[in-house]
């Protein structure tokens, strides 16, 4: 269901953004207490304002109560994906190059399954990652189908 769910909004916002030139970023669909919460992440070059999430909530909204994809009470939440936004697409790796970045992967590369590093670069399907450890720096490459989880990570120096 909830799968049929995200699909649904994705194709219904698609057409909204682009009046924006705004970009989907991701739609989660989830169960927070007894609540379900349909999230809907979005940016655009310069980031996205309250107002204009207002204006995408507001519309989509009009279409999913028109679809009604979900059975289901829930709420709908149209937000900036933030400071650690996800990257989920290879265009989203290509984009943050240069980068901090965390990664969590499917399997293990040189023996870790999670770090944090400077995205280095994004090529033929494989993420360039340089971490530390300790004072050393070490780059790992990392083919993007090991990718379960990434985003941008916020580091203080």
């Amino acid at each position: 269901m909830s799968q049929d769910v995200i699909k649904v909004t994705e194709q219904l916002v698609m057409p909204i953004l682009q009046d924006l030139n705004a970009e989907l970023v991701d739609v989660v669909f989830e169960k927070e207490g007894k609540n379900w919460f349909l999230r809907v992440f979005i940016d655009k070059e310069n980031g996205i304002d309250i107002e204009e999430c207002g204006i995408v909530s507001e519309k989509l909204s009009e279409k999913l109560d028109e679809e009604d994809p979900v059975d289901s009470p829930y709420f709908l939440d149209v937000s900036s994906p933030g400071a650690e936004r996800p990257l989920k697409k290879k265009e989203d790796f290509e984009k943050y190059v240069g980068e901090y970045v965390y990664m969590k992967l499917y399997e293990p590369v040189e023996g870790e399954k999670e770090f944090e590093g400077t995205l280095r670069s994004f090529h033929d399907e494989v993420a360039e990652i340089e971490i530390r450890i300790k004072t050393r720096r070490k780059t790992l490459e990392v083919p993007f189908n090991k990718i379960a989880k990434a985003r941008l990570a916020v580091t203080f120096n």
